[in-house]
């Protein structure tokens, strides 16, 4: 032995798997999340797609005596993963209801004899016969559960085989656990630890959601063609002009790709046909083809044989392919966690990419419509129904947020610690930061004004009464509190009440306003929210559109300028524009027969919406703005005769 022999450093366990596993350097967190796993033996890890989460697994399975589980629902990444570590000479393999009989049983025979260092397995192979004798048999070093939000009801993707988990753990003490997930809220977070068995205290890492690299962008558009424009500009921007090549054809080696997200399979099959037409080499992939199809589509995909893939929501879980550069949504998925799930496999390689969402005033009832519709078991359970409705209005108002589209997803992942004060590249930092955008000073003063009066109301009312301090309005509750004699009162009064509650999202976008945990919701100034108020920190945020404010006036002109800055109507087509007519017309008639004023029947808003959204039923009627149960009893069935006989 040399001197130098004695003298050299001694190797790092953790570097040296990592180089087993064909990797040079740890991804930020990786290592940090191994360590914890190692030494607390439990953790819960929240990291994005493609952010390395398989490691934080694999390597430990390696490095631990004995062989680990890992639970997951993607037959995909189990073949390809498995394809990858055979390749590297590690054991292992999966057990997928695709595999044939025979296949399935030697496989389980060499799992009985400790064969496997890691074994990926479906959630529904723990219900089968023979599998928990054979794992009770061997000693099992690591259980990880990918995809863990499945096991929270009150997720985006509620899988019931994910219950059984729970019970598994619970065989197995000694295990060390890891839970891990793309998308998880602190609610669900907690949901996993319960459903899991795991004590409150389990370590949660919560980081790598900061993508500055993808441009997200949101786009209202008023019809089919409006969106076929949209697209197109988007992959022209992204990908270049159409190759004009057969798909599956002649490969271009250098040429990158793009995921197109449609709602339907009917969309999806229009939207692939359209793009082929254009030149694209294009494929469809829904769950509605036969499982040859979808194969092709996926290897065509992975093998850079494809441009573009136009797909619902099936497609996608486990496909690891770097040179994504756009994902367009042709309308939007059902919460903020699907949504950055999706658009998060684009630009993988760090390099510049696209994520552009599309939504119209159709998508509303169109998503209410899914979410109520019955399925084999029967209508859905209303409890989820709303609570999924809830998670789609939450995506809705981070698309119509005017600050960085990044932060705000940072925020409601709970990763603040990784915010960009201002990512540069979505379509909100590209609009403050033009020329052409509000003044700063204007912005600024309506920002510092709207957040006073939710630091007057902090902790006692919601934001209905912020929005009338205002504007001015009467409010018994602003009285009793003497809030009507403050400077505040009526600040804003210039501006539309529905515009000024559309500002008070904004601020809860940008982190600056909250909610209390409590029964009854009531409205808080966050610390951030009262440095903006103090401007100790800048008020970066796009003021909401349409209702913009009149150029201020004498106190004696206040009429005037009230009216003036009445908001424009929303646009409604000649179709729409007949519908709305009928509407008013009937209120009046209603109106005039009890004796009260039209709009205790219901607001021109509300009519508006009525209007575009021409519902047939009273569920959907209910869709329509300041339309409650109340006057849906009252009023719903003649609303509907107007728009039954408009057509």
């Amino acid at each position: 032995m040399s001197p130098s022999d004695d003298l050299a450093e001694p190797v790092d366990p953790l570097d040296a798997a990592l180089k087993l596993l064909g990797h040079d350097a740890f991804r930020p967190g990786q290592r940090e999340s191994i360590e914890v796993l190692l030494s607390a033996g439990r953790l819960v890890l929240i990291a994005p797609t493609g952010g390395g989460k398989s490691l934080c697994f694999q390597l430990p399975a390696l490095l631990l005596p004995g062989t680990a589980l890992v639970v997951s629902p993607l037959i995909a990444l189990m073949h390809d993963q498995v394809h990858a570590l055979d390749a590297l000479g590690l054991p292992s393999t999966y057990l997928a209801s695709t595999l044939p009989g025979p296949e399935v049983s030697a496989r389980m025979a060499a799992l009985a004899r400790g064969e496997y260092k890691i074994v990926y397995i479906a959630p529904e192979r723990l219900s089968a016969p023979g599998f928990r004798e054979i794992i009770r048999k061997i000693p099992i070093s690591l259980i990880a559960i990918d995809e863990a939000h499945c096991i929270a009801e009150w997720g985006h993707d509620f899988r019931p085989e994910y219950l059984q988990i729970g019970e598994l753990l619970a065989e197995f003490p000694r295990a060390r656990i890891l839970a891990c997930t793309a998308t998880a809220t602190p609610v669900v977070r907690d949901e996993i630890l319960g459903r899991l068995g795991l004590p409150a205290s389990t370590p949660q890492i919560i980081r790598g959601f900061a993508r500055p690299n993808l441009a997200l962008r949101v786009h209202e558009v008023e019809d089919a063609r409006d969106r076929q424009r949209a697209v197109d500009a988007q992959l022209a921007e992204a990908l270049g002009e159409p190759p004009k090549v057969p798909a599956g054809r002649r490969p271009l080696l250098d040429r990158p790709a793009a995921i197109v997200y449609a709602p339907t399979r009917r969309d999806t099959e229009e939207e692939q046909a359209r793009l082929a037409r254009l030149g694209w080499r294009v494929l469809a992939y829904h769950a509605g083809l036969d499982p040859a199809q979808r194969e092709r589509a996926q290897r065509a995909f992975t093998a850079r044989e494809l441009d573009v893939v136009v797909a619902t929501n099936a497609f996608g879980m486990g496909i690891d392919r770097a040179d994504v550069r756009a994902v367009i949504h042709l309308a939007p998925p059902g919460s903020i966690e699907a949504y950055y799930q999706e658009v998060g496999r684009a630009g993988r390689d760090g390099a510049p990419a696209f994520g552009l969402l599309l939504f119209s005033a159709r998508d509303l009832p169109l998503r209410r419509r899914l979410l109520e519709r019955p399925t084999d078991d029967g209508p859905p359970d209303p409890r989820i129904v709303e609570h999924k409705w809830g998670l789609f209005l939450e995506l809705m108002r981070w698309a119509e947020g005017g600050s960085c589209r990044h932060d705000a997803i940072l925020r409601y992942f709970g990763d603040e610690g990784e915010a960009l004060g201002g990512c540069g590249r979505c379509d909100v930092c590209v609009s403050l930061d033009s020329d052409d955008d509000d003044d700063d000073d204007d912005v600024t003063l309506i920002v510092r004004k709207a957040l006073s009066a939710v630091a007057r109301i902090d902790r006692r009312f919601g934001l209905q009464a912020a929005v009338n301090l205002l504007k001015g309005l009467d409010d018994p509750r602003l009285s009793r509190c003497g809030l009507d004699q403050t400077p505040t009162f009526g600040c804003l009064r210039e501006h539309d009440p529905v515009w000024l509650m559309r500002l008070l999202r904004r601020c809860i976008t940008a982190g600056w306003v909250d909610f209390s945990g409590d029964e009854r919701p009531v409205a808080i100034i966050t610390d951030a929210g009262r440095r903006v108020m103090r401007a100790e920190s800048p008020a970066r945020l796009m003021l909401p559109p349409r209702a913009r404010a009149a150029a201020p006036r004498s106190r004696g002109d206040r009429g005037d300028r009230d009216r003036a800055a009445k908001p424009p109507p929303e646009r409604l087509d000649p179709a729409a524009e007949r519908v709305f007519d009928a509407l008013r017309a009937h209120r009046m008639e209603v109106a005039r027969g009890e004796g009260v004023p039209p709009y205790v029947i219901a607001s021109d808003r509300s009519l508006r919406e009525v209007a575009l959204l021409r519902p047939r039923t009273l569920d959907e009627l209910k869709l329509a703005h300041g339309i409650g149960p109340t006057k849906v009893e009252r009023y719903g069935a003649g609303l509907l005769a107007v728009v039954r006989a408009c057509g």
